[in-house]
């Protein structure tokens, strides 16, 4: 067997151990991947943003709807009562529903012509178009076994029983009261007319606690602000 020379051995080295050179076809198809990777991902990333852009757009557009619906409601009624006017705060946020239902009744006038049926002084009057006598008396006899105060005077309520049996009547309070949470929803505050409500509570009444001459609700009127 022939000996390889020194010299061939190192030029074949050399050979092997040369530079890589790719050909300019392979380089122009793996740019070419590349770009169109990029560009995925630059399309998926701009799809998402317009998407998330539109739902978020969406949710500010209906929570704007919403407040806009709340400031919309009025803020205040006033009563307009055979011995004056009363002016009350409606309570929109703490008691929205029957707020809602008290604007509803009062734009398909329930309350024009309603009179205050029974009036016990130092406590509260009320204003219905039932002539019943039975529950202000309980509730006359159930406050003097409380001591504790959750209603203030001049606070303006309606009975849980008849609105949940589709009634409405009218409660407003002349002196701090004992709890009426079973039996009275509050819904707003007298901010004016506090005499007024004073001057129908100083009614003569009979032994029912009913007025001897009638006094009542002309109309009720909404207003945003005053």
């Amino acid at each position: 067997m022939g000996r390889i020379k020194p010299q061939a051995l190192l030029q074949q080295s050399k050979r092997k151990k040369g530079p890589y050179h790719m050909s300019p076809m392979l380089i122009m198809f793996y740019s070419l991947i590349l770009f169109i990777f990029v560009l995925f991902l630059f399309a998926t990333f701009r799809y998402w943003s317009i998407r998330l852009g539109n739902h978020s757009s969406v949710f500010k557009d209906a929570n704007s709807y919403v407040e806009s619906k709340k400031s919309d409601l009025p803020e205040y009624a006033v009563f307009r009562t055979s011995k004056g006017s009363i002016i009350i705060e409606l309570y929109k946020e703490s008691a929205p529903e029957v707020v809602d239902e008290f604007i509803d009744l009062c734009q398909k006038g329930h309350f024009k012509g309603m009179l205050f049926h029974q009036v016990i002084k130092h406590y509260v009057i009320q204003a219905s178009h039932n002539k019943g006598t039975g529950s202000i008396e309980d509730w006359n006899l159930r406050g003097k076994k409380y001591t504790s105060i959750k209603y203030e005077a001049f606070m303006l309520g309606t009975s849980k029983d008849k609105y949940i049996n589709k009634g409405f009547d009218l409660f407003i309070t002349t002196a701090p009261i004992p709890d009426l949470n079973e039996k009275l929803i509050i819904f707003g505050r007298v901010v004016k007319g506090e005499d007024v409500v004073q001057e129908i509570e100083e009614v003569d009444t009979d032994e029912h606690y009913q007025p001897k001459l009638s006094t009542g609700i002309i109309d009720v009127d909404l207003r945003q602000m005053m």
